[in-house]
């Protein structure tokens, strides 16, 4: 989407794929407590990925007892089917991958009829370019710091110059889409990709060991707020 040349505030959104399965209430009640802004909801079909989470029905069933932005990301191989579905369980936002290839525009425009902000993911492997020519049809870029599929996983430094090519395109045709990044997000790669210019941080595993999630939350916000203000300065210093 168009706009001007602005860093967007930063927000934080703890991955449910990292709670406990059999306390779902619970624990998105815990990240509603925490000062985050989004509960990132992870959605995988055992084909796109090998591993499988929940549906439709889990999501609806969080909606009640939660204000969160529920930023929904499909990891699946025919999304197309579950659109409609999630929308009505209550996702404010749906998250498809660019490695959809051909479908991809068509994805967008169903999501943006049904109203829901719109999301484009890039998987490590896959050229950044792949979601260049979708760029102005979105409000979310993720660039996966991890191969999709299961949490905990290591943060892949390789992903950071990915980062730093979707800023400058965003900045460079002025657009307005957020950049979030999700895999191995702690408090020091997250202000690695902040650096370069993310300023969405999906993080499972490090909040939710956390014995009180909104301290991790606050370190993890103030970590990747002071990588951005360094960055900024440096770009001040240099031009």
């Amino acid at each position: 989407m168009s706009g001007k040349d602005t860093r967007h505030p930063l927000i934080i959104a703890p991955s449910l794929l990292a709670a406990h399965f059999g306390h779902f209430h619970r624990d998105s009640e815990r990240v509603g407590r925490s000062g985050a802004e989004w509960l990132h909801l992870d959605i995988m079909d055992g084909h796109f990925v090998p591993n499988l989470s929940f549906g439709p029905d889990v999501v609806k069933a969080l909606r009640k007892h939660s204000s969160l932005l529920f930023d929904v990301h499909l990891m699946c191989s025919k999304p197309d089917t579950l659109l409609k579905l999630f929308k009505e369980a209550g996702a404010d936002a749906i998250t498809i991958h660019a490695e959809l290839g051909r479908r991809v525009e068509d994805l967008i425009w169903q999501i943006r009829s049904l109203n829901r902000k719109v999301g484009l993911a890039v998987n490590p492997p896959t050229s950044i370019k792949d979601a260049e020519p979708y760029l102005d049809k979105i409000d979310l870029l993720l660039v996966m710091t991890v191969n999709p599929g299961f949490g905990g996983q290591s943060f892949i430094e390789e992903t950071l110059p990915k980062i730093q090519q979707a800023q400058k395109w965003r900045k460079d045709r002025k657009l307005n889409f957020r950049i979030q990044v999700d895999g191995g997000i702690n408090d020091k790669t997250g202000a690695m990709c902040a650096r370069e210019g993310a300023d969405t941080f999906v993080s499972g595993s490090h909040l939710f060991k956390q014995r009180n999630m909104r301290y991790g939350v606050k370190k993890l916000r103030r970590a990747c707020h002071e990588a951005t203000e360094f960055s900024e300065r440096m770009k001040t210093i240099q031009s």
